[in-house]
């Protein structure tokens, strides 16, 4: 169910900061006839952290109204509060939501066995698949390959989104989980070797602005394709390299707001990229003839 390209949609905004469900459905529709595989609301891309509750599940329902079966919705439901995530994968799952991203508890830290503790409490309380998110570089924790060899032995625990950013752990991870665990690189410019490894697909940044591309780059690596996977892979690196400049998802709704997709609004903490980077930002774009003429101001 969540193979290949997966999107980790962004959260538009209109100029009050307030949700922009017209666009949100624009951008959900223009994945679909993309062909991408899944739709991933309400992660860190969607700046969940900033999300009230309420629109965090209008998120997920307009999300899954327009996916209509069509596409897997596999929603954002992590945080520090093993309680609290529990009662949001709930209500998730009662709204028809095909699986959860769960992101490993950040700022408290916990053990190893701490986190596994965590994922099996979820697990025991709801019924539908769950994806665990290991990004160390932003919750500062690690999850072990040991860890997760433990966790793919719960049934409900089915995958990884692995963004620690070593190959050589994501290459145990394949290694050690069994063939049905998904392994799925949470790096765009990384989803190339992780597949070579075994990875079964992509939950991508990137895929926002190029759908279609990221799509087929993940579909040439379950084909055992690589030698074509690596001519989409030279020509989109620089994007995917670019959406990583300043804290994600910054460039990559600035970059969709010079290619006509959305405003260029973030919720505080998060502003617009600096006036360099935003010019370097428009160059990528314009090298790839994305750009659509439109006009963003950066952060004073």
């Amino acid at each position: 169910m969540f193979t290949g390209c997966g999107t980790a949609l962004v959260t538009p905004f209109t100029s009050d900061s307030s949700l922009d469900e017209t666009t949100l459905r624009n951008l959900i529709r223009r994945q679909i006839e993309a062909g991408i595989s899944f739709l991933v609301p309400c992660g860190t891309t969607g700046e969940s952290p900033t999300l009230e509750r309420a629109e965090h599940l209008r998120v997920v329902e307009i999300t899954l109204e327009e996916a209509k079966g069509i596409v897997p919705v596999l929603a954002g439901a992590g945080g520090y509060n093993t309680g609290e995530v529990i009662d949001l994968a709930r209500e998730l799952e009662t709204m028809g939501a095909d699986g959860i991203l769960s992101v490993t508890p950040y700022y408290n830290k916990p053990t190893q066995e701490g986190m596994y503790q965590h994922f099996k409490a979820i697990a025991s309380s709801i019924s539908i698949p769950i994806i665990v998110y290991s990004v160390q570089g932003r919750t500062g924790v690690n999850v072990e390959p040991a860890t997760l060899k433990r966790l793919s032995e719960i049934d409900l625990i089915i995958g990884v989104k692995e963004a620690s950013g070593s190959i050589g752990q994501i290459a145990r991870v394949v290694h050690d989980v069994p063939e049905r665990f998904l392994v799925l690189s949470g790096d765009d410019p990384i989803t190339l070797p992780i597949m070579a490894l075994g990875g079964k697909g992509v939950i991508s940044v990137v895929s926002n602005q190029i759908p279609a591309e990221m799509t087929r780059l993940a579909q040439l690596c379950l084909a055992g394709d690589f030698a074509a996977a690596r001519l989409v892979q030279r020509k989109y690196l620089p994007l995917m390299e670019i959406n990583f400049v300043e804290s994600n998802p910054i460039p990559v709704k600035a970059a969709m707001a010079l290619m006509g997709l959305l405003d260029p609004v973030w919720r505080l903490p998060l502003v617009a990229p600096s006036p360099a980077n935003l010019a370097r930002i428009e160059s990528v774009l314009a090298s790839l003839q994305l750009l659509a003429g439109r006009s963003v101001h950066a952060a004073d």
